[in-house]
């Protein structure tokens, strides 16, 4: 390392500042100051000379994050990003986007706060594109004469899709949306990512050879017989889009949606789109049911739009504010966090079940609920705490249980396993359907984005095995981190 006593000359954990509550309401940028170079490479000086990084571990990528901690600190900045780049198509989005395994199993992070690598990510790829350094298209050395089909253009996808195309294959992107980007584009609020930051990505991607057809409902609009007749293999990178439903009683009344119905549709406003009878919060009493990632962006979303108050149930129990005894270091840690949409307002609710919804002229006015503990690893009501709470706004964000079938995947011939994914093998092959692979979501279930960009790569590997060795041998099984190194 560059500075190998920079962890004990620096013990502050320093990251940006938020914008303040008050102005970031009355808009969907970003809620993130700007964060100086300066500061940022002391930061990267925290770096330790651990011997055995366990944040490669920790991050399914297998980023090489003490090489890249390092140049930053010197200032190499271009080597940097070939450092990162050769790890993660798409740091601008995991370094925004992702809860950051990699820190929770810095070695660092057991006595000190954990190196910020999250922040170092970002920066250190918001400096190539400004400086339009390690940023140009990848080019391939020749062209195979193969056609891809990758099917979804959500973080799995895309990654796939680019390392195809630089593998020299011909790779067609179907989505059945208007713009390209899945849950990236539609999912995620823009006050947690700017869409232009997906824009200047797919600029890259475009100018490589990566085609994208928009609109497009495969199965549909391009039949399966047309599809397997136009490529030479298909990547099913479609994601796990069913929403968790709440079979209580009034689950019926208007008012009540999935996360999923709300937050594209506040996404297309916020970028200038018309919707139409658009979902919105304002001037509305909202609940939202599940605490996640995706309950948050309701939270955030719901103040944008001038709530009148809003509440956020999870059946689970509140979490400890330090690390859970659960989840010693190196593991990810069960604790009690507050993201930038929880600071905004709102009340979070912990160890809560929703029993009932109840209305009038076929709206939602109110639920019942009650206090839950977990008893023998089951939810057990509380006798006495049961209560109503006027709305007549809900939002379910509980998860995801699967893709959806019927357009594409029935029609294909896919098989699913009992949580309702795909079934594939180790080699990302869907079972029994040759030439036809699987990445992310699709595959192995609701999941994070970093999870997403390493599956795509992983599975590009094997469609450019079996695209370039031939069907008799099968694609080599490589478990995903130690594929990304």
């Amino acid at each position: 390392m560059a500075d190998p006593r920079g962890f004990l000359k620096h013990t502050e954990r320093e990251l940006p500042t938020r914008r303040p509550v008050e102005l970031r309401l009355l808009d969907f940028k970003e809620v993130y100051n700007k964060f100086g170079s300066e500061a940022l490479q002391t930061q990267a000086s925290r770096c330790m000379d651990c011997g055995i990084p366990f944040c490669h571990n920790g991050c399914p990528l297998g980023n090489l994050i003490p090489e890249w901690n390092d140049l930053v600190y010197r200032g190499r900045w271009e080597d940097g990003i070939d450092r990162l780049h050769a790890t993660n198509n798409f740091p601008e989005f995991t370094g925004r986007l992702c809860p950051a395994p990699c820190e929770a199993s810095c070695v660092l992070g057991i006595n000190q706060p954990a190196v910020t690598i999250k922040q170092v990510e970002v920066e250190l790829i918001e400096k190539a594109f400004a400086d339009d350094c390690g940023v140009a298209p990848v080019l391939p050395s020749e062209l195979t004469g193969k056609t891809v089909a990758v099917i979804g253009s959500g973080p799995a996808g895309l990654a796939a899709a680019q390392q195809l195309t630089r593998a020299g294959h011909a790779v067609t992107v179907f989505e059945r949306a208007d713009r390209i980007g899945g849950l990236l584009r539609y999912g995620i609020p823009e006050f947690k990512m700017e869409k232009q930051i997906i824009d200047r990505r797919l600029a890259q991607m475009e100018a490589e050879g990566t085609v994208f057809r928009t609109g497009v409902n495969v199965g549909v609009d391009l039949t399966v017989d047309e599809l397997r007749a136009q490529f030479d293999a298909v990547v099913l990178a479609n994601g796990s889009t069913i929403g968790r439903d709440l079979p209580i009683p009034g689950r019926e009344l208007n008012g009540i949606h999935q996360a999923m119905e709300f937050l594209p549709q506040a996404n297309r406003v916020a970028v200038g789109d018309a919707v139409p009878g658009q979902i919105t919060a304002a001037g509305k009493k909202v609940v939202i049911i599940g605490g996640g990632d995706t309950g948050a962006d309701c939270l955030g979303t719901s103040l944008r739009q001038g709530a009148e108050i809003v509440h956020q149930f999870e059946i689970m129990p509140r979490p400890p504010a330090e690390r859970a005894g659960s989840t010693p270091w190196p593991l990810y840690p069960l604790m009690y966090r507050v993201s930038s949409a929880h600071e905004e307002g709102g009340e979070r609710v912990f160890s809560v079940n929703t029993e009932a919804f109840i209305g009038e002229n076929g709206q939602v006015t109110g639920l019942k609920a009650h206090e839950v503990a977990m008893v023998n690893g089951r939810f057990e009501k509380v006798e006495g705490t049961d209560f109503e709470l006027d709305c007549d706004l809900v939002l379910l964000a509980m998860g995801f249980v699967g893709p959806e079938r019927e357009d594409l995947l029935d029609k294909l011939g896919a098989g699913y396993d009992p949580r309702g994914n795909i079934v594939r093998d180790g080699t990302f092959a869907a079972a029994g359907l040759p030439g036809v692979f699987v990445a992310g979501d699709a595959g192995r279930g609701q999941s994070l984005i970093v999870w997403a960009i390493a599956e795509g790569r992983s599975a590009a590997a094997a469609v450019d095995t079996y695209l370039t060795v031939g069907t008799e041998l099968p694609a080599p099984i490589v478990p995903t981190q130690v594929a990304q190194r």
